[in-house]
């Protein structure tokens, strides 16, 4: 017996012994699957236990005295998917990959990363790759509808020029909504800047609005979208307006890649089907009338400045061929009918004519290599674009280097190189001129195509030449003698130095260089319509009616003459930039006892933007004889008796200095506090410290409730929820062009009847206001985030409410001291609120077949509280002017009292009735008594979103999404006036017009003016031009979009076989802006969202892009 008991014994103390010799330690480090960096607070769990620890500031994890038991640890953290693996060993490696369906791991606000978790702002990350549109070669247009609250307006389509952008409605009356574009923690500054109301309106400055059209979409890995003023605080008096942070690609240790992409993009030729433009036989019914009224006679066109088939043929009829014996055209009753009854049935497409399929190409090569010392990403890009428009082509050449460099275990050094080289081609423009005496809105020797093909008779033969400007036109002579070339080139250097002293803690150094270069060239030679105008004076009629030519006012009774005898001209713009950054900062991290994260980041930056703009005009230059300049003294003469220059050169320095810091405390991942603090300084601003120099700051909280333990019996229906706020101060330093932080005194010279006469004087441009400060910005941001059943319904909710103040406004003064009476100065205030909602759904999962959704809507709206300024009716009605009381951008229309009559218009102006007989009262410029005035609305929409499905099934990949956007109003294009002529096209709306007593009461289109009245009643062309911006000419600017459709392939890899060079291949067809949905049937094909301004303007196209992936 007390054997067996020692026996017992012995096995029980065996027994414990081996039991304790089975407890085990485990080690390991959780590492992100997209830059390789350690993911600080992972929760590290065993599987079926609730033993758990999380990981550490180098994602390192340990866990003690684990059973035999333990087979698997799951590995969880918001943003990545969870991962379970095996304990296979003493010490682990864990890569845990991101959440397709969630956010990032981090917020990249350009300067720092900020865990997710403690983040409290409102902001939006973007992946590149399902955001990019193949063939649109500018970044910023593929944002349309991705973010909530981001509004991407695409008022013009050429490349180069900028898509209105905003984030959460407009931050400035007269300075730029737009948002701050960062790329690689580097601020992109503009050439130039175009405000907002300018970027419609085909001026050839919109070709360089954009500040990054320089940049190969294919080389961008991310977007992050700052809303806030959380977001955003840590940029202080730059950001008011919002931060789009690009990220571009790098290298990635243990790869060695090279891909190439190729787009392939045809667009569609616009269609008369689509417009509601007369076809040439309905033309020819209007040019009859109009002959009838007794516009289209031999008298009035002969030598009228614009005709077209009716000028052609009265020219034909006097022309005599001596070596024939015959006229052009024979001058029988038989002979005209003939010749017009070609014109009828000529139907001419200039479409077709205009616009071209030609391939546009955009072929990019890059190299993607590292190791653990080093990785490096280089990236060439070529695009090439034939044109859609004739007369227009693109090459844009890019180059990129991204390399970080791992000097020592603590010490890197990231050396970023992007270059970029462009070359284009536009049309020939002038100036878009506003004429708010008789209300209109004109471009002097306009030959856009677009606006060319919608405004042109197409009863014209596209081979001849008929009379614009008092000189023979054609719009394909046009387009190869009148013409802009544009060479734009765009360098960038940077490098960051980063060190890690001690453990949490790590210093930066970055400073980047810029160097921006745009020269513009416009040739407009001696055989284009705008040279010939100058010269052109036929006779003593034309001589007289030719505004183009020059009287000399120092010689009695002088008769008009040309002051371009020979040649045509050569203007050069040239806009450069240089500007540098340099940034130092320290940012600290650390956890106490697992349980109180600790974030600081502080420092000060730098910055640095010198610009010169300088041009000349050169005329007389002699292109077909090898490009001799020939100018005559009296075009010298003649502008110095207009007091107008032939060269010009500006300089501006601007120089900012701040000091930021920011910190943040975080109690397990579950409570998190922040707050931002920056003091900025800019020499912009008025001599007073306390208007040159603003403290800007932000003050937020965050909740995880996903982070409480009571959250697990929640789980898996609530997968994560987060409640976020915070509340700021952010600012702007203004409108770049007021700068009357001092007083400016320029040199002039002034005006003499006489050239003889000259000299040359200061003036007060405008007075000094040393109290001139920053434009400021209170922000209060609610915002929400959750997921339901494992994360496969995922909603973000925000609130937000804003009081600008101290916007710059003008006042109207008495002008004492000079300067003028209209006087900028901090005057102004406007209040904003929005909602905005994301749900992102995965409906279907399975093995082989996906379906996830995505939908996307925002609301702003934004109120002009405190407005001194005076505002004329042309502004309001045009949509320029702004207005207290009424939204940003708000559009005014005159009240249409409907027709008269005889079919003329009439207006409630004030408290009486407008008719014919008193067109005279229209008064375009009058500022006060101007509540008559109909308000219909924003420009801008208060309301846009997208819905987004996108279904795979093995290997394939299709995609449909819709934009959309609501709530604004936009202005029908100006087509009615008091005279038309025969090169006009005009709108099928002319067969509504008026024609008989009686048809006022059931059509609002005016009559056909005829001469006689046109005589009659004076300023008839004030009436017509109310009509155009007239509450009867307004539609609704909503519309649902269609804006891509694209099916893609990722060939398997069992497809490739078993060769090593080709590593991964995919092709891709994809339908862009392809139609839309809905639209306002006032609009008649005009698009929404484009403003036909000529020029250089072109809406965006319908196109079709192949695109071809493969790496090796």
């Amino acid at each position: 017996m007390k054997q067996k008991l020692l026996m017992l014994l012995a096995c029980i103390l065996v027994g414990i012994g081996t039991a304790m010799a089975q407890k085990r330690e485990v080690s390991g480090v959780v590492l992100s699957g997209e830059d390789n960096q350690p993911v600080i607070g992972a929760s590290v769990l065993v599987v079926g236990t609730t033993t758990g620890t999380t990981t550490d500031l180098d994602g390192k994890f340990t866990l003690k005295d684990l059973p035999a038991s333990a087979k698997e640890l799951q590995i969880s953290y918001i943003g990545f998917t969870t991962e379970t693996v095996k304990i296979t060993g003493s010490l682990l490696k864990v890569t845990l990959n991101p959440d397709s369906e969630m956010l990032g791991e981090v917020v990249v606000t350009g300067m720092n990363k900020v865990d997710k978790r403690l983040f409290t702002g409102a902001a939006d990350q973007l992946n590149a790759a399902d955001t990019k549109l193949d063939g649109m070669a500018d970044i910023s247009r593929s944002l349309e509808g991705r973010a909530a609250g981001v509004s991407v307006q695409n008022v013009s389509g050429t490349f180069g020029t900028a898509p209105k952008i905003r984030v959460r409605g407009a931050t400035s009356i007269y300075g730029n909504s737009s948002p701050l574009w960062v790329v690689d923690g580097v601020i992109m500054d503009d050439v130039i800047e175009v405000d907002a109301n300018n970027l419609s309106s085909g001026d050839a400055t919109t070709l360089i609005s954009s500040a990054i059209a320089g940049l190969n979409s294919d080389d961008i890995e991310s977007f992050q979208i700052l809303k806030d003023g959380s977001a955003t605080s840590i940029y202080g008096a730059r950001a008011m307006a919002g931060v789009i942070v690009v990220n571009t690609k790098k290298g990635k240790a243990g790869t060695n890649r090279i891909s190439y992409t190729g787009e392939f993009t045809t667009r569609l030729k616009p269609s008369y089907n689509t417009f509601n433009i007369m076809n040439s036989q309905d033309q020819m019914g209007i040019y009859k009338e109009l002959q009838s009224k007794g516009w289209l006679n031999l008298s009035s066109t002969y030598r009228a400045s614009n005709s077209g088939v009716y000028g052609k043929m009265y020219h034909l009829i006097n022309t005599y061929d001596p070596t024939t014996g015959q006229f052009g055209l024979m001058n029988t009753p038989q002979a005209r009918y003939d010749y017009l009854r070609q014109a009828e049935y000529r139907n001419t497409d200039w479409f077709d004519l205009l616009f071209s399929n030609a391939l546009m190409m955009n072929h990019s090569v890059s190299i993607s290599t590292g190791t653990e010392k080093a990785t490096t990403y280089i990236s060439l890009s070529a695009m090439t674009d034939p044109g859609w428009m004739k007369g227009t082509k693109v090459q844009r050449y890019t180059a990129n280097l991204n390399s970080t460099f791992n000097l020592s275990k603590d010490l890197s050094l990231t050396v970023i190189g992007n270059g970029s080289y462009r070359k284009q081609r536009a049309p020939g423009t002038i100036g878009q001129s506003r004429d708010a005496v008789t209300g209109e809105v004109s471009r002097g020797f306009d030959i856009n195509p677009y606006s060319y093909a919608l405004n042109t008779s197409r009863t014209l033969d596209p081979d001849e030449y008929y009379t614009r400007n008092y000189a023979d036109f054609n719009i394909f002579n046009e387009l190869n003698s009148n013409y802009i070339d544009m060479n734009v080139v765009d360098l960038k250097f940077q490098g960051e130095l980063k060190w890690k002293p001690v453990r949490g803690l790590e210093i930066s150094v970055l400073g980047a260089a810029k160097y921006s270069s745009t020269e513009q060239e416009h040739k407009i030679m001696e055989s284009s319509n705008q040279a010939m105008a100058y010269r052109a004076m036929d006779d003593a009629t034309m001589r007289d009616a030719n505004s183009w030519l020059y009287t000399d006012p120092d010689v009695l009774n002088s008769l008009a003459f040309s002051v371009l005898p020979e040649g045509g001209f050569y203007n050069v713009t040239n806009y450069r930039m240089f500007s540098w950054d340099f940034r130092a900062s320290a940012s600290y991290n650390t956890v106490i006892n697992s349980d109180h994260i600790i974030n600081l980041y502080g420092g000060m930056e730098a910055n640095s933007q010198d610009r010169t703009n300088n041009s000349f005009d050169g005329w007389g230059m002699i292109y077909d004889k090898g490009e001799i300049p020939f100018f005559s003294y009296y075009a010298f003469k003649k502008m110095q008796e207009d007091n107008t220059d032939y060269f010009s050169l500006n300089n501006t320095k601007e120089r900012t200095l701040a000091y930021f810091a920011t910190g943040t405390y975080s109690y397990k991942g579950r409570y998190s506090v922040t707050g931002t603090f920056r003091y900025e300084g800019s020499n912009r601003l008025g001599k007073a410290r306390s208007a040159r120099w603003l403290p800007t700051w932000n003050v937020g909280g965050a909740w995880n409730m996903h982070e409480e333990p009571f959250f697990e019996a929640l789980q898996p229906a609530l997968s994560h929820f987060t409640l976020k706020t915070s509340y700021s101060l952010t600012a702007d330093a203004g409108p770049a062009w007021v700068t009357n932080s001092f007083v400016n005194i320029n040199s002039y010279t002034p005006w003499r009847p006489n050239a003889d006469a000259t000299e040359t004087g200061l003036q007060i441009v405008e007075v000094q206001n040393e109290d001139l400060t920053y434009e400021k910005k209170h922000e209060w941001n609610i915002g929400a985030d959750f997921g339901f059943l494992n994360n496969r319904i995922n909603m973000e909710l925000a609130y937000y409410k804003r009081n600008n103040f101290d916007l710059i406004g003008s006042v109207l003064t008495q002008g004492v001291g000079g300067g003028g009476i209209r006087r900028y100065a901090n005057l102004a205030a406007m209040k904003s609120h929005g909602f905005e909602a994301s749900l992102s759904t995965r409906n279907i999962q399975t093995k082989d077949f996906t379906w996830t959704t995505d939908i996307i809507f925002g609301y702003s709206k934004t109120e002009i509280t405190d407005l001194k300024t005076q505002t004329n009716v042309f502004d309001l009605v045009t949509g320029v002017g702004q207005r207290e009381g009424y939204e940003w951008g708000s559009i005014f229309s005159i009240p249409f009292a409907g027709l008269d009559k005889d079919g003329y218009p009439m207006f409630q102006w004030g408290d009486k009735i407008i008719d014919k007989t008193s067109y005279g009262d229209i008064n375009f410029q009058q500022l006060s008594d101007i509540d008559f005035l109909k308000h219909e609305g924003p420009i801008d929409p208060p309301i846009t979103g997208s819905i987004g499905n996108i279904f795979t099934y093995k290997n394939f990949r299709l995609n449909v999404f819709i934009t959309y956007s609501a709530g604004n109003k936009v202005r029908l294009d100006p087509q009615f006036a008091s005279s038309y002529n025969d090169l006009d096209a005009t709108p099928k709306d002319f067969k509504n017009r008026w024609m008989i007593p009686g048809d006022e009461n059931i059509t609002d289109i005016p009559v056909i003016a005829n001469v006689r009245d046109n005589n009659k009643y004076s300023n008839l062309n004030y009436g017509y031009n109310a009509y155009n911006y007239s509450d009867a000419r307004i539609a609704d600017g909503g519309f649902v979009r269609m804006k891509e459709i694209s099916l893609g392939y990722e060939f398997p890899k069992s497809l490739l076989g078993n060769q090593k060079m080709l590593k991964s291949l995919s092709l891709k067809v994809q339908a862009t802006n392809l139609f839309l949905i809905y639209s306002d049937d006032k609009l008649n094909g005009q698009d929404p969202e484009f403003a036909n301004a000529g020029g250089v303007a072109s809406p965006v196209p319908k196109q079709f892009t192949f695109t071809i992936r493969a790496s090796f």
